[in-house]
């Protein structure tokens, strides 16, 4: 024992050599220079330059040279050397290196009896859910490759179902927005339909992964809870410190959660009722060209789009989906998965971490599942081209595919060239690659291939497309081609149209705008008027794309804000980007091209930034030289002005896009080559930076505590002496005065505005039946407030069980009655319609809700009416939900409106006529009261 001890200092300080030895020897691979050794507590990317490519491939080496398996999720929190020398302390010992083969091995589920169906009836996401979990409870819907766990229908709704109960508990209401800050998980899938159950929106977040870019992280974060204005952040207990900061800063954000925390009640009996729509989705774009903007998008939207996609692609429920997109962007989430559970395809899962440490083991679960549909990036069909060897591609079978989507970003014909021909021998049809486009407000796809086609590339005529914009074919004999791939025609029920800066169609073969319609389009961005109304042009949305079309093929050729313009000519950014890249010793895909204005020319100034491992300033200005030649090849003339900036400079979005406007916003600023904070001091300004948001939220708490109490206060002190009154004053109207007179004070020393509008409807001189919505305790003191009636109200029978609730109301005439849906029901109507000299005031709900919503109307209040021949008058009552909610007693400010609609006369006195009573009134409140219809909702059941 002593010697096994006395072994493992040396051991530790064997395996530091090591992984400094790797570092420094790859470091050398990527830079071309010899350096000083690093020490341990070298960061891999601000001091070695290893960018997320080279980490993965590091660890690799680690992994063989160590002997030991190094899990994907423990790497995700290495900075230093020496963090990654303390996991490799930690870990054991491997026989042999870790295989990439992925475990075929799931728990068992019970055969299907039935052919599989689609529920094409289906309404809303929640609809599609329910139909599965009760349809086919045992199926399997995700298989979690890593972890080697299957989800079924049944155990993602129940999941769901225990969510959305902590979410109610936890106080939130239909409509409001929660935040998922969730890896690829079941957590992550089970939070998102809990939310949809409970009637809530999701908000998806990307997890911050690396400390080194935290500040960046939080400013993307904090802008979008504020505009989403969520309630709940629902995360992972490693990431609770760095959502603890976002709450602190973020007003409205009340609590921070993981999924554990919200599950631990019993599954909700019911969901919250959905309609079309509502919103299932707010995905918030990029932030390649600005600030994230929240694209909102409504069941109804994702299901149009769900069902084209499939219906462009010929997807049935026999499919098989792999996939490592990230679930919070739109092409992993909605295409990927959501996708998966209408069709009910199997979706087989691998996080991005684990594509971008070994990519192939995404071709190997393709293999292994015996996948049909794939989706990645044009950037991950590179990447498995120049980083997967041929020794590991040994018995890969890509046979199966029928459709490899590439979209998300450009697509380069070379990409899509290279990798057909690097996998035709292990079956990968070049038929199967397919090129799409999309962007999030059309909920993430507008077009695809005809099915069975394969990739289209348009060879036009550089020069001229550049000078006019006109995409004409390039002659047999042309050296230099402009390649653009079709990205497919518009979905099914879809429209695009090409036009000019005065939205004029173009004739084919011009390059504009590209503008679309159709039923997966967006209403607009959340809380944004003005960008809102930019992205719409009539009925049309403007893509924020350049384009052109021929025959209805679409040719996407880039984005607008990006086009630079000089010398009469339009260049494109992506491309001279892809040129620049290939220059030697600079950064793949880490390259950005903009304009900049030339206040001396008139003109727009060239600018390339490319980032460069090499720091020797002589090799730098080759580079530099380099790239000056591959711009002037490419366009006829050099580039104003090369930047060669270290790692990790040009800005990207989560997604990996380049940041263009971000880019030119730091070169103008002179900001680009700013050295970043170290982490430890981005927290540090993170948390001073969060104490003054913190003391003001204290602040707004306090007086919020404070109005509630003032609020009972003036209750209490005014209810003695009021209830003394009605016991003492002689007549019925002397009684109602005093009532109504605390009923205003209370409404006017508590500072609540009070709206009453239609009192011009409301007759005088003759007994009615009123009859308002329940929202809150408040209502009647709202109505007594508001309405200069008497009358009695009818309330139920348990208000009578305390003494003096009892005598205080019997003195101002509420009839006490049990519920007239039962056996005493027809009794009470006709003593209450003997009763008719008086008038009433019913809330035929019966009770009410913390969710908001209009309940089904009991029946007696109509019929009492119809009855008695009283005209019954609509009153629609709204704010007082949000000041007094079910089930808590803290009184909030807010604002009441009461709504008077005009009388509805009873044509009869028998069920029907109480029935026409009863849904004229609904169809009057139920516009006026801000709140949903909840009789409108018919939940699916199995069938």
């Amino acid at each position: 024992m002593a010697d096994a001890h006395d072994s493992r200092p040396q051991q530790t300080a064997d395996q530091g050599a090591t992984i400094v030895t790797l570092a420094a020897r790859l470091q050398t691979e990527t830079t071309g220079r010899n350096g000083e050794p690093p020490g341990l507590d070298a960061a891999l990317d601000r001091d070695l330059g290893f960018d997320s490519l080279t980490r993965m491939e590091f660890y690799t080496r680690v992994e063989r040279a160590c002997g030991v398996t190094l899990t994907d999720q423990a790497l995700a929190s290495v900075e230093t050397l020496r963090d990654l020398l303390r996991l490799v302390g930690r870990s054991e010992v491997a026989a042999r290196p870790p295989t990439e083969t992925l475990s075929k091995h799931f728990p068992e589920e019970a055969a299907d009896t039935e052919t599989p169906a689609i529920p094409t009836n289906a309404a809303t996401l929640t609809d599609v859910l329910l139909w599965h979990g009760r349809r086919h409870p045992q199926r399997t819907h995700i298989l979690l490759l890593e972890e080697n766990q299957a989800i079924t229908y049944g155990s993602l709704l129940d999941g769901g179902l225990r969510l959305a109960a902590g979410l109610r508990a936890a106080g939130l209401t239909a409509g409001e927005a929660v935040a998922l800050m969730l890896p690829t998980g079941r957590s992550y899938f089970e939070s998102y339909c809990g939310t949809l159950l409970a009637g809530c929106v999701p908000v998806p977040l990307y997890p911050p992964v690396r400390t080194a870019q935290i500040g960046e992280h939080f400013r993307r974060h904090r802008h979008i809870l504020a505009n989403a204005r969520a309630r709940l952040l629902i995360t992972i207990p490693e990431a609770k410190n760095f959502a603890r900061l976002l709450k602190a800063q973020t007003s409205g954000l009340d609590r921070v959660a993981t999924p554990e925390e919200l599950q631990t009640l019993p599954p909700m009996a019911q969901p919250v009722p959905a309609w079309p729509q509502d919103t299932a989705l707010l995905q918030y774009t990029s932030g390649s060209t600005g600030n994230p903007k929240g694209v909102i998008l409504s069941h109804l939207n994702l299901l149009a789009n769900i069902r084209a996609m499939g219906a462009a692609s010929g997807v049935t429920p026999a499919d098989v989906f792999v996939s490592w997109l990230p679930l919070y962007h739109d092409m992993g989430l909605i295409g990927a998965w959501l996708g998966s559970l209408y069709f009910g395809f199997r979706l087989a899962l691998l996080s991005p971490f684990a594509f971008l440490r070994r990519p192939v083991r995404w071709l190997k679960a393709i293999d292994e599942q015996r996948a049909t549909l794939t989706a990645a990036p044009n950037f991950g069909y590179e990447l498995c081209c120049r980083k997967i060897g041929d020794d590991e591609l040994a018995g890969l079978d890509l046979s199966s595919l029928r459709h490899a989507f590439n979209g998300a970003e450009p697509v380069r014909p070379a990409t899509i060239a290279l990798f057909a021909e690097r996998f035709a021998s292990h079956g990968f049809s070049p038929r199967a690659m397919t090129p799409v486009y999309g962007l999030a407000e059309s909920s993430v796809g507008l077009s695809f291939p005809p099915m069975d086609r394969g990739p289209l590339v348009d060879r036009i005529d550089r020069l001229r497309f550049q000078q006019t914009g006109e995409a004409q074919p390039a002659a047999a004999s042309c050296a230099d081609p402009l390649l653009v791939p079709s990205c497919g025609r518009p979905l099914a029920g879809h429209q695009v149209r090409v036009v000019d800066s005065r939205d004029r169609e173009l004739p084919e073969r011009h390059e504009g705008h590209l503008q679309f319609r159709g039923p997966s389009a967006t209403s607009g961005y959340l809380r944004s008027q003005e960008q809102t109304a930019a992205l719409f042009h009539g009925d049309w949305l403007d893509s924020g794309d350049l384009a052109y079309m021929a025959g209805d093929e679409i040719f996407v050729t880039g984005r607008v804000k990006d086009l630079i313009i000089r010398a009469g000519r339009n260049i494109p950014p992506h491309e001279l980007e892809e040129t620049v890249s290939e220059v030697d010793g600079v950064r793949r895909g880490c390259v950005a091209v903009f304009g900049t204005p030339d206040a001396l020319g008139g003109t727009e100034r060239l600018v390339v930034v490319a980032e460069s491992r090499e720091t020797n300033p002589e090799r730098r200005k080759q580079i530099q030289s380099a790239v000056h030649q591959a711009v002037t090849d490419a366009i006829g003339a050099p580039a104003d002005e090369v930047r060669i900036v270290a790692p990790h400079t040009v800005p990207k979005t989560s997604s990996g896009k380049i940041r263009r406007a971000a880019c030119r916003k730091a070169y103008e600023d002179n900001t680009l080559e700013r050295p970043g904070r170290a982490p430890w001091l981005q927290l540090a300004r993170l948390a001073l930076a969060g104490i003054a948001p913190g003391l003001k939220r204290r602040r707004r708490e306090a007086a919020a505590l404070l109005y509630n109490v003032a609020c009972w206060t003036l209750f209490y002190l005014l209810a003695p002496p009021t209830w003394i009154l009605v016991m003492l004053l002689p007549t019925a109207s002397l009684r109602w005065r005093a009532a109504r007179t605390t009923a205003r004070l209370l409404v006017r020393l508590s500072g609540t505005p009070l709206l009453v509008r239609g009192l011009e409807h409301l007759p005088r001189g003759r007994p009615l039946v009123v009859v308002a919505n329940h929202q809150s305790y408040l209502d009647a003191i709202v109505l007594a407030a508001a309405l200069p009636l008497e009358g009695s109200y009818v309330a139920k029978a348990e208000l009578a069980d305390r003494f003096f609730t009892r005598t205080a109301l019997s003195r101002l005439g509420v009839q006490f009655v049990d519920r007239f849906e039962n056996a005493r029901g027809p009794v009470e109507v006709e003593r209450l319609a003997r009763l008719a000299s008086t008038s009433f005031f019913f809330f035929p709900e019966g009770t009410f809700r913390r969710m908001p919503g209009l309940l089904p109307f009991y029946m007696g209040a109509f019929m009492v009416a119809a009855r008695a021949g009283l005209e019954v008058v609509p009153v629609a009552i709204r704010g007082t939900r949000s000041m007094l909610r079910s089930g808590s007693w803290f009184m909030r400010r807010g604002t009441v409106q009461v709504t008077v609609c005009p009388p509805i006369t009873p044509e009869g006195n028998d069920w029907p006529a109480a029935l026409s009573l009863r849904q004229a009134t609904r169809n009057a409140i139920v516009t006026l009261c801000g709140e949903p219809d909840l009789t409108a909702f018919d939940p699916p059941h199995p069938t």
